[in-house]
């Protein structure tokens, strides 16, 4: 048993860690819930069973970075923070601007834009792994697609590649 948890960590920690990534647009906040969600996966692995622990590894992440996201804008940090981050190694990398749009999107936008581009889910998908209904879930991606386009559309009319 133990075996095949070490087997699914290997093999789902770099899938995980794209989409984290996405998420948060952060290489140390993407660690930390890879790490998170793999913990969770790992408590219940017995009781997953032959049940989908890809699905539900990458669908804890998801609301992990929602529960995250909120959590931050209910806190705020005294004092002043780091000139820059500690280096992390990102194996596929992201555009910046790419990065930069998607932080303007809400936590459920950004998480809905992610699901359907990256894991390419239906809208049911979407809605089971924001844990809301078909309708919200469109909603999420439609305002989430259409700030992503203005982002583009402006970034053609500047002139950037």
């Amino acid at each position: 048993m133990r075996e095949g948890f070490e087997a699914f960590v290997e093999a789902e920690t770099p899938r995980l860690l794209g989409l984290a990534h996405a998420l948060t647009g952060n290489p140390h906040d993407a660690w930390d819930l890879v790490q998170e969600s793999l913990t969770r996966v790992g408590v219940r692995w017995r009781r997953l069973g032959s049940e989908n622990p890809g699905g539900y590894a990458r669908t804890t992440l998801v609301r992990l970075n929602i529960d995250r996201a909120r959590r931050l804008r209910r806190e705020m940090l005294p004092g002043t923070l780091p000139d820059r981050e500690a280096p992390v190694e990102i194996v596929d990398q992201v555009d910046p601007w790419l990065v930069e749009a998607l932080a303007t999107l809400t936590p459920q936008q950004r998480a809905a834009v992610v699901l359907r581009v990256l894991e390419d889910l239906d809208h049911a998908g979407i809605a089971e792994r924001l844990g809301c209904s078909v309708g919200t879930a469109r909603s999420h991606l439609s305002r989430g697609l259409s700030r992503m386009r203005e982002r583009a559309d402006a970034r053609q009319e500047v002139g950037e590649p």
